[in-house]
């Protein structure tokens, strides 16, 4: 996926398996300054469901959320928020 932002961070979780794209993408959020974009991609069937319901419980962003073929894209921005302990 193609990003005009250059404070954009790529995460590719390809291959992993849940809970892992789930886990590794809270932790990623969570490091994030806030505003900064986040980009996932991941092959996991419950990242569908998983990391929509994350970004919400975070106070973060969904910009986008496409599947193509078996890959999954997430794009979100990090809370202005303090994330939740």
């Amino acid at each position: 996926m193609l990003d005009d932002e250059a404070d954009c961070v790529e995460l590719d979780l390809t291959g992993l398996k849940c809970p892992l794209p789930v886990l590794r993408t809270r932790k990623a959020l969570r490091a994030l300054a806030a505003g900064r974009v986040l980009v996932v991609t991941c092959t996991d069937p419950m990242a569908m469901i998983d990391i929509p319901n994350l970004v919400r419980e975070e106070g973060a962003r969904l910009d986008s959320a496409e599947r193509s073929g078996d890959r999954l894209c997430f794009r979100m921005r990090a809370s202005v928020k303090p994330p939740h302990s």
